[in-house]
C-alpha cells in the first residue's frame, strides 16, 4: 500500500534548512553555505522508503525582502505552504519565538496547517536553552513534534523523518522510486557554481551573483559546461575573477569536482563573468534567470 506526503521546510534564513534536507535524503540537493539566503528557489528532495515516498520541499528563509528577487524568495515559501500535508519550522535555541518565527505560526493557525518543531544545531548551545525553547514555542502553537537536532552531524534527523511518517497518507506516488530531487542536471550545475561562490566571496558579493548554464555538451567520457555569473557592478566582477584569474580558477576548480560527483564523470567547467546592474530588481531578468512562479 503506497503512500505519500508534501512536508515544507521553512524558518528563517541560515538556521539549517537546507542541511536538514540533504540530512534526510542523504544526497546533496540542495546547496549550503553560512550566508543567509542562499536557498532562493524551492528545492524539492524526495525520500523513498518502503512503501512510503517522502516529499520534502525546502523553502528560502523567510525575511523582510529589500529587492524584487528578495519578493520572489517570501512568496515561493508562502506559496508552498498553501499546498502541503505538514510543515517543518526549523528554529534554533533562542529562547524565545521571534518575529518571523510568529509570522509562520499565523500562518499555521489561519490555515489549520499541522507542524513539526525541529531545534537545530543543538551541538552549539547548553540543554537548558534548549528546554526554554521548547517552553517557548509549546506556549505559541500546539505542535505534533518537538524535535532537537544536528542537522550537521545528523543527530536527531531520523527522529524527524519518524515523525513525518503520521502525515502519510495512501496514495500513488508522485515520483519515480529512484529519484532523490526534480532538479534538472544544469540546475543543479548552476547552483553548485554559485555555492562556491557564496563560499569564497566577501558577504555582499554574493548576494548580487546569478549563474546561468549557457551550454552544456555530453560526449562518451565528457561533460563540457559553459556557464556565465553574473554581478551587479564592473567592480565585482574585478573581485570575482581576482588577480591574474586566481579566485575564478578556485571556484572553478571546487565547482568542478562537485559537478563530477553528480554526473560520475569527467567534466569541463568554462566560466565567464558578466555585469547586469540591478538585475535584482528587474522583473525580466529575474524570470530569465529560472526565478518564477511557472512551476
Amino acid at each position: 500500500m503506497k503512500k505519500t506526503a508534501f512536508i515544507a521546510i521553512v524558518g528563517r534564513p541560515n538556521v539549517g534548512k537546507s542541511t536538514l534536507l540533504n540530512s534526510i535524503i542523504g544526497e546533496k540537493v540542495a546547496i549550503v553555505s553560512k550566508k543567509p539566503q542562499t536557498t532562493r528557489n524551492r528545492i524539492t528532495g524526495i525520500l523513498t522508503s518502503g512503501d512510503d515516498q517522502f516529499v520534502f520541499l525546502d523553502t528560502p528563509g523567510l525575511h523582510k525582502p529589500r529587492t524584487r528577487l528578495g519578493n520572489f524568495m517570501v512568496k515561493a515559501t508562502t506559496d508552498t505552504l498553501g499546498g502541503v500535508d505538514c510543515a517543518i519550522l526549523v528554529v534554533e535555541a533562542r529562547e524565545a519565538v521571534g518575529d518571523i518565527e510568529a509570522q509562520l505560526i499565523s500562518r499555521f493557525k489561519s490555515d489549520g496547517i499541522r507542524a513539526i518543531l525541529v531545534i537545530n544545531k543543538i551541538d552549539t548551545v547548553r540543554a537548558d536553552n534548549v528546554a526554554r525553547t521548547i517552553k517557548a514555542y509549546a506556549d505559541a502553537f500546539d505542535f505534533e513534534a518537538v524535535v532537537p537536532i544536528s542537522a550537521k552531524s545528523g543527530k536527531g534527523v531520523d527522529t524527524v523523518i519518524d515523525e513525518c511518517r503520521a502525515f502519510l497518507y495512501e496514495s500513488e506516488w508522485f515520483f519515480a522510486e529512484d529519484m532523490m530531487t526534480d532538479q534538472p542536471e544544469r540546475q543543479i550545475a548552476a547552483e553548485i557554481i554559485r555555492e562556491k561562490l557564496l563560499r569564497t566571496l566577501d558577504e555582499e558579493i554574493p548576494h548580487g551573483t546569478a549563474v546561468t548554464i549557457e551550454e552544456w555538451t555530453e560526449k562518451r567520457d565528457v561533460v563540457s559546461i559553459r556557464a556565465e555569473i553574473y554581478c551587479e557592478r564592473a567592480s565585482h566582477k574585478g573581485i570575482i575573477i581576482g588577480k591574474r584569474g586566481a579566485l575564478i580558477k578556485q571556484i572553478g576548480t571546487h565547482a568542478r569536482e562537485d559537478i563530477e560527483k553528480m554526473l560520475d564523470t569527467r567534466v569541463y567547467l568554462d566560466l565567464y563573468v558578466r555585469v547586469k546592474e540591478n538585475w535584482r530588481d528587474s522583473d525580466f531578468i529575474i524570470n530569465n534567470f529560472g526565478y518564477n512562479d511557472n512551476d
